[in-house]
């Protein structure tokens, strides 16, 4: 299946980095100063590697001056996050400064550049090259008492020659403790391009809350105060609106991309109201999806959640019929959609999208307890790039709980290592995090024009669902592809909101 155009670019990470070393020691040990710059520009290419991130490198801060117009330099390059390369020995002083002048978030970087010091050999001026480590815990204090919240990584830097200067090996970038040092690195790095695009994101609410689901009832101003995000509230008109305005073209091109993207099936032999979609369906699937597309440019939207009831056998009911194949579409084009109104799950999909994992609609379906999996998954919409296969076009006689008939997406989750994502919201209104990291097999599914993936959870289903639902969670999440806990325990870091991970 071929990967799908994103509508929109992800807004990219502006990543500030600065070398910390005293400035007393350059005149002492010669060639020290120069060192420590290698070293930091060396961090500086490896950065920009990861998540498309500008990199904002000041370079060296060795006095409290220093300290003060690196902390300008990053507010004038508004830069999401900083990390801090504790190179050699300084005084906490000079690197106070920083983040007394910049907000941004910190993180510490106490990388040795090798595994071991040539004890025989090594002078002064080269242990000061490899003592990062020293001034960590006075950095830290200093950040503690100044009410600063800073992050630290320990590790070796990961290079893969040896500078010139060095009396020792300080090749390592194959090393565990590189490897893992760089994975960290990496997971900030992108976490925070979820900060920065969530702030930047404008999502659309078109239509309502499914009545009587609790759990999905959201506060737009808190949500916007929680994470940045801009929430347009759409009217059903204004998608009745660009359906007047949709050309036969465009429902050509459509038709086009939903025959690439799905299979079209046949009868359902178990479900009597899942049928092979007739022309018409996929006409009218088409058209809704052009105008849908139509609606996210007009609006410059990030990502789409929508429910709407209808009257029946109204204008609106015949339209929302048709929303599921247009709505995948959009997810897999990086315009992530969710049903029923749930603007939290949409944020929860969003962050998996940003980092590139996915993101797919998902609920509770049924236990396997033979199989000791979970089956998950929901009637529309799903994220097509993390599909095993073609996913599968139903015509549906009706949705179940809801008014109308239409086209529905049957499909799952490629097989392997994927994680939960669910997003909820406490009694006090704070938005909170909860993942679960996993194993989709390859297991039967029901041919009821549902997505429905088998889930293999760490423990046994009944065990992890006591676990799960004694966090109170809302009853839909976003399905990611990969173990990803530890990348959304740095988004919820970043974005200052409680992050539980069911183990």
């Amino acid at each position: 299946m071929s990967k799908m155009m994103h509508i929109k670019e992800t807004k990219k990470p502006r990543i500030g980095l600065y070398t910390v070393g005293l400035k007393t020691y350059w005149s002492q040990f010669p060639g020290l100063k120069e060192r420590m710059m290698e070293y930091g520009k060396f961090i500086e290419n490896k950065m920009a590697g990861f998540a498309n991130a500008e990199i904002f490198n000041y370079g060296l801060v060795d006095t409290a001056d220093s300290g003060r117009n690196a902390g300008d330099y990053f507010n004038e390059n508004k830069v999401d996050l900083i990390f801090c390369h504790s190179g050699t020995y300084v005084t906490s002083d000079c690197v106070l400064p920083v983040h007394q002048a910049s907000k941004a978030p910190v993180v510490v970087l106490n990388l040795q550049p090798t595994a071991r010091i040539n004890y025989e050999k090594t002078t002064t001026g080269e242990w000061l090259a490899f003592c990062g480590a020293c001034v960590v815990p006075e950095i830290s204090n200093a950040f503690n008492r100044a009410g600063i919240k800073y992050r630290v990584i320990n590790g070796l830097l990961g290079l893969n020659y040896t500078t010139d200067i060095s009396l020792t090996d300080e090749v390592t970038e194959n090393r565990p403790e590189a490897v893992r040092a760089w994975r960290e690195i990496e997971e900030w790095i992108k976490a925070a391009g979820v900060k920065s695009a969530l702030s930047h994101a404008r999502f659309g609410f078109l239509g309502n809350t499914y009545s009587g689901m609790l759990d999905m009832y959201s506060d737009f101003t808190m949500v916007q105060a929680q994470t940045g995000v801009h929430i347009e509230v759409l009217e059903m008109c204004d998608l009745d609106r660009q359906m007047k305005l949709v050309t036969e073209e465009e429902i050509k091109d459509k038709i086009s991309e939903i025959y690439n993207m799905f299979e079209i099936s046949e009868d359902s032999a178990a479900d009597p109201i899942a049928k092979k979609p007739t022309e018409e369906q996929l006409y009218w699937s088409a058209k809704v999806a052009a105008a849908q597309e139509r609606l996210v440019k007009e609006y410059n939207l990030d990502s789409l959640t929508y429910y709407y009831h209808g009257a029946p056998e109204g204008e609106y009911e015949k339209l929302q019929g048709g929303f599921i194949v247009g709505h995948s579409l959009l997810t897999a084009k990086g315009i992530p959609c969710s049903g029923e109104g749930d603007l939290k799950t949409a944020l929860a999909m969003k962050i998996c999208d940003i980092l590139g994992v996915g993101g797919s609609f998902c609920e509770i379906v049924v236990t396997d307890y033979v199989d000791g999996t979970i089956l998950l998954g929901h009637d529309g919409p799903f994220h097509l790039e993390i599909a095993k296969g073609k996913p599968i076009l139903r015509g549906m006689g009706l949705y179940h709980g809801k008014q109308g008939t239409g086209v529905s997406v049957e499909a799952k989750v490629r097989t392997g290592n994927i994680t939960t994502l669910n997003m909820t919201q406490t009694g006090d209104g704070k938005l909170k995090m909860i993942s679960s990291e996993a194993e989709s097999t390859d297991g039967t599914i029901m041919t009821i024009g549902n997505t429905q993936t088998p889930v293999k959870f760490k423990k046994d289903p009944d065990t992890y669902m006591e676990q799960w639902f004694t966090e109170a969670p809302t009853h839909h999440f976003a399905m990611s592809v990969g173990h990803n806990a530890s990348l959304f325990r740095k988004v919820a870091d970043l974005l200052n909101i409680n992050h539980i991970e069911l183990k």
